[in-house]
């Protein structure tokens, strides 16, 4: 291995080790208790060593959620191709976009916050300045939404469902909503929004 190679080696790994530091601390303090020195200290490297890799907070904050919004893509995928059909398939990812939701608050906290416009130095974009892994979230709601969407806008379709799961994750974890019937509400909007009464005439 070249002295560039094991430089840019150790590089990655500082700055996975910055990310995975930050997302366990958020997990067990929450994200207020995140700062820069702390974050330093915890990883034993000197702030200027941690502003190599991230300018600020926010920018380390934005990184986890490019993550987050990766894992979730990923976890959508896998729901839609284990399923049998395209109604399935639609039911399968709500539940998986509920389940991301419910099972890591911090990182879907993170992912709340992202700011499109943050500049983290990398190329992170798609289409119209979106983040790519954000862009890949919402591509995995169309790709089961437009199975089943009776020739409407798929499009449209995909981000008011992704809307009104986000509305429904963050009102139960608010405590405003029963936790109990959860997933008799992921089904109930998806048949209003592409059942039969909703059908164009």
């Amino acid at each position: 291995m070249t002295p560039r190679e094991r430089r840019l080696r150790e590089q990655a790994q500082r700055h996975r080790l910055i990310l995975t530091t930050a997302r366990e601390m958020a997990e067990s303090e929450g994200w207020d208790h995140v700062t820069t020195r702390r974050l330093a200290d915890r990883i034993e490297y000197s702030q200027p060593v941690l502003y190599q890799h991230f300018k600020n907070k926010d920018a380390i904050v934005h990184a986890v959620a490019l993550e987050g919004f990766a894992e979730l893509a990923a976890a959508l995928r896998t729901a839609r191709e284990a399923a049998g059909d395209p109604q399935e398939a639609l039911g399968a990812v709500a539940r998986a976009y509920a389940d991301f939701a419910e099972r890591g608050p911090v990182l879907y906290e993170a992912m709340l916050t992202l700011d499109p416009g943050e500049d983290t130095g990398e190329d992170t974009t798609g289409a119209a300045g979106t983040p790519a892994p954000l862009a890949d979230v919402l591509a995995e709601i169309r790709q089961a939404v437009e199975p089943v969407a009776a020739g409407r806008d798929g499009g449209l379709l995909a981000e008011v469902l992704w809307s009104a799961w986000h509305g429904l994750a963050a009102l139960t974890r608010a405590g405003r909503l029963r936790p109990d019937p959860a997933r008799q509400r992921l089904a109930a909007l998806t048949d209003a929004l592409l059942g039969p009464a909703a059908q164009p005439v």
